[in-house]
């Protein structure tokens, strides 16, 4: 039932008045205030100043308990007993309202309606895998054993594709290309004060701080909440069910050959980076063979690549060095080699893919291939 005023009767007790919104309620139930935690029984029932002895979903009612402070509650909801929840975080069905200018980014802030409440909250955007982009939409339930691709703002065909960490476009990284949108797309909703909402309830986003004087819609988007968040702590006892995923791609190049199995990388990772790290992982080759990353090579970022079906004839022979001299030292200048040394280069330059998924919530931040 939501409750849209409150107030006392002097010798009767508070009387609540709102509308029963599903369910039914007889004389003599224990009803909840589950914003207050507070359970009290129906002392007595009015439709219309009418006494009655139960009421059912679309029923306009007031209902008197005992013992309660009026000034405890102005709206919200009342229920029975543990039926409905306080809720931090949920995860919700998204569909943008097309008269909404501008994008809807990825931890940006809105106004979130849920319920009978209107709070802060932060959104992080989701979609299907590529792959599965024209599936049935789902309005009914959410599906944790899936795996979900991250977005950096909600895709749709009126919007240019966003920019990756490198600052290119890139249909793996998961943006809309050639107009090809999700059927279904979903938020992770961060609240900044829990509320109360029973399950598949409407969500509608805003931007209420928008000059009420511009010619703009501030309504962003709408949607149905499929998973509240009740745990506090869901950041670390929840969310890492949520198998949200980045795509990751690194490129470098061959440095040179050591043997017809083995070449060294370089030019994919910093000198910094740990490589330990990425030990095991297949890279690709331009020339067409799948190599795995074996060892660091030296402190400068370079590394081992195994190539377990070795490398073609063609390939060695790209991966021939050239001969090329060094110049001089300038005037002042210190000379790492001795004057007309050598440096080897390979005859053309072999390219390495690295491509990887990185789970959003993965607090081992662990990296993942397709088999």
């Amino acid at each position: 039932m939501s409750v849209d005023h409150c107030f006392s009767i002097k010798g009767q007790g508070t009387v609540m008045t709102g509308t029963i919104l599903s369910g039914s309620i007889s004389l003599g139930d224990s009803v909840e205030i589950p914003a207050l935690k507070v359970v009290k029984k129906v002392k007595s029932m009015q439709v219309f100043h009418t006494p009655v002895t139960t009421a059912m979903q679309g029923d306009r009612l007031g209902i008197c308990v005992t013992q309660f402070d009026p000034k405890l509650l102005e709206r919200g909801l009342v229920c029975a007993p543990e039926s409905l929840h306080i809720i931090h975080a949920a995860l919700i069905s998204v569909e943008k309202i097309p008269y909404f200018r501008g994008p809807l980014q990825t931890k940006a802030k809105f106004h979130i309606t849920v319920g009978h409440e209107t709070v802060m909250g932060r959104l992080m955007f989701f979609s299907p895998a590529p792959d599965s982009f024209d599936h049935e939409p789902v309005l009914d339930a959410f599906d944790f054993s899936r795996e979900y691709l991250f977005q950096e703002q909600y895709l749709c065909k009126d919007l240019a594709p966003a920019a990756t960490d490198s600052g290119q476009t890139n249909e793996k990284a998961g943006q809309a290309t050639d107009g090809h949108c999700p059927r279904q797309q979903w938020a992770l909703v961060e609240f900044e004060k829990p509320v109360t909402c029973p399950q598949l309830c409407l969500v509608i986003g805003s931007r209420l701080d928008a000059d009420i004087h511009a010619n703009t819609c501030r309504l962003a988007f709408h949607g149905i909440l499929l998973h509240g968040l009740e745990d506090k702590n869901y950041a670390e006892s929840l969310l890492p069910r949520l198998r949200v995923y980045k795509l990751k791609h690194k490129h470098g190049l061959v440095d040179r050959v050591i043997d017809d199995y083995n070449v060294i990388g370089r030019s994919l990772f910093k000198k910094e980076t740990n490589i330990q790290l990425f030990v095991g992982l297949k890279v690709d080759l331009s020339t067409g063979e799948l190599g795995v990353i074996d060892s660091a090579f030296g402190q400068s970022g370079k590394f081992k690549i195994h190539i377990p079906g070795g490398l073609s004839p063609e390939s060695k022979k790209m991966l021939l060095p050239t001969v090329k001299k060094r110049s001089r030292a300038g005037p002042g200048e210190v000379a790492e080699q001795k004057e007309g040394a050598e440096q080897r280069e390979p005859a053309h330059h072999v390219t390495l893919s690295l491509s990887f998924k990185r789970y959003v919530f993965d607090t081992h931040k662990r990296m993942v291939q397709s088999p």
